[in-house]
């Protein structure tokens, strides 16, 4: 059933969160689903991170230490884990969010595993959808995409400030600049601090492919912070970045990278269901929400091509 109100899910405690995360997929086509989550999008209190970056580079150690730090400073957080798909139910197989320990009797903190079944960018179909409800309950929002390669991105579809994790032997500048990936960070985490000399080569690395992407004058450069989740390096440095971008974003900037973010929505709903047909032949009114667009434009499509 599809919450009464976003404010019905926020009195509701993890309960009623879980309950509407579930309505995302029984609910999906329907109107009601819609408006209820264009709600959730007006009603946006929290700050979003992504976190992304090749398996194996620490993500979910990185996401602990973070989501500890921000309970102490007494911030409730929301976390989406998107792990990889069992073959056999096309579930999540849950080995992120096994390695994320929370107080289960913490009612401030709430974690939820998704599968990203098919997709390819990093994340799941229904992770825009989870971020936008949390992000109207939580203080903070973490999504840890599932690890990804060269060219996957989804994740800066759905984050104010995207944290792009690099382990020490990840490769020279020339393979930095290969992945598509360099060109999407606001923040570069090197793991594994604690390695010395490789993480520090690592660092220089970055720094130097970072120095070969385009920016527009006056753009946001990414600065690239060595940290350790095991000993503590660098986490203060990497809470500091994190909350220099969302200075940097200020209200302006925020509001326009949302917007931006929206249209994404819908267009990469359409453009999944109805390919580049379904978006030449309808073009969403931008005044509607994001979620009440996609839905009314997928029904006059349904219609239109069956």
């Amino acid at each position: 059933m599809v919450p009464a109100s976003v404010e019905a899910v926020r009195s509701g405690g993890k309960r009623a969160i879980a309950a509407a995360l579930a309505s995302i997929e029984t609910g999906a086509g329907t109107e009601a689903l819609a408006a209820f989550l264009d709600a959730a999008c007006r009603a946006a209190k929290g700050a979003t991170l992504g976190l992304t970056g090749p398996p194996g580079v620490g993500k979910s150690t990185l996401t602990n230490a973070l989501v500890g730090g921000w309970r102490a400073a007494g911030e409730t957080v929301g976390v989406i884990a998107v792990d990889p798909s069992s073959r056999r139910t096309g579930g999540a197989l849950l080995g992120d969010r096994a390695r994320i320990s929370t107080n289960p009797e913490d009612r401030g903190v709430f974690v939820r595993s998704m599968a990203a079944r098919d997709r390819l960018g990093g994340l799941s179909d229904q992770t825009v959808a989870a971020m936008v409800v949390m992000r109207a309950v939580f203080d903070r929002v973490l999504v840890e995409s599932v690890g990804i390669g060269q060219s996957e991105a989804d994740v800066a579809m759905v984050a104010d400030t995207v944290v792009l994790c690099i382990q020490p032997g990840s490769g020279d500048s020339l393979q930095f600049m290969k992945a598509g990936v360099m060109e999407l960070p606001d923040v570069i985490a090197v793991t594994k601090a604690d390695m010395g000399a490789p993480a520090r080569r690592a660092k220089a690395d970055v720094e130097g492919a970072l120095t070969l992407v385009a920016r527009d004058p006056g753009a946001w450069a990414a600065p690239v912070v060595l940290v350790s989740s095991n000993t503590g390096e660098g986490m203060d440095e990497l809470a500091g970045a994190i909350e220099a971008h969302r200075s940097w974003l200020g209200d302006g900037r925020i509001v326009a990278r949302r917007a931006a973010q929206e249209a994404q929505w819908v267009e990469e709903a359409i453009r999944t269901r109805f390919g580049t047909a379904g978006m030449a032949a309808i073009r969403p009114a931008p005044e509607q929400g994001p979620f009440r667009r996609e839905h009314d434009t997928m029904t006059r499509l349904a219609q239109r091509f069956g």
